[in-house]
């Protein structure tokens, strides 16, 4: 229907992203009245996202074509933006940025540069680029989520916590049990993705390659390939975040440190 009432491709591209945004937007209002209030935070990921992904179709192309040290620039920049995102979904952690980013650093930077030297993932800015930031995507999704739920598992378990402290206990000892909880829950969608391979879903990496003219196998074991590694990259960097979450915990004085997060508008 939409491409007889916009044959030019660019309005018929823009009438699709309104419509897509509209049913986003449905879903907060259906949210706002179980007083679920999501609807400020989903305005301002839809704006950015939009005018984010616009910026980068505009660039990409340019970027592809320019030399092989843009890779490693573009995906430094975007490791410092996942941190920051990441952080945002950690906000009673101290120095939660700086957690985020050497989470982020360690585990999605190392694995793709590993990779790389390996020749599992080419050095080409073309190849480089766009499965790296599939890993760095991953590692601040497994971020935020590692970091919000050790949060909310030692503020529930505070007493416990302050409890093994009065015993003698060492603060990474006390709040273990609740960082190997976060360690697992954020781990989850990277563990179900990668079970669910071919069978729940098809990714657009493989789908893009057929239909590019790849041979279907070749395109199926390459995308298995990007999924293990997304997880390679997510697990490494959970566990450097939950250790360094641990210790950011707590003061030098051994007090708990963290915060309850701040109330969020709708």
């Amino acid at each position: 229907m939409l491409g007889r009432l916009f044959p030019d491709p660019t309005a018929l591209a823009l009438a699709q992203a309104a419509l897509a945004s509209a049913a986003a937007l449905a879903v907060a209002l259906l949210a706002r009245r179980r007083r679920l209030h999501v609807g400020r935070d989903l305005l301002v990921a839809l704006a950015r996202g939009l005018a984010q992904i616009a910026a980068v179709g505009s660039v990409l192309l340019l970027m592809l074509r320019g030399p092989t040290w843009l890779g490693p620039v573009a995906l430094a920049a975007m490791a410092v933006a996942a941190a920051a995102t990441a952080a945002r979904r950690a906000p009673g952690i101290p120095g939660a940025f700086r957690v985020a980013l050497v989470a982020i650093v360690a585990g999605a930077g190392a694995v793709i540069a590993l990779m790389a030297l390996a020749g599992v993932v080419e050095a080409r800015v073309a190849v480089l680029v766009p499965v790296g930031s599939m890993l760095v995507a991953a590692a601040m999704n497994a971020t935020g989520l590692a970091l919000d739920r050790l949060r909310a598992e030692v503020l529930a378990h505070a007493g416990l916590v302050e409890a093994a402290l009065a015993l003698g206990a060492a603060p990474e000892v006390a709040v273990a049990p609740y960082a190997r909880a976060a360690f697992r829950a954020s781990l989850i969608p990277a563990i179900d993705n990668l079970r669910s391979l071919g069978i729940v879903w098809i990714p657009g990496l493989m789908t893009g390659m057929v239909l590019s003219g790849t041979p279907p196998l070749r395109a199926a074991l390459y995308q298995f390939v990007v999924i293990a590694l997304i997880f390679a990259s997510s697990g490494t960097t959970c566990l450097v975040a939950t250790a360094l979450a641990q210790r950011a915990a707590f003061t030098p004085a051994e007090q708990l440190a963290l915060a309850p997060a701040g109330p969020r508008g709708a």
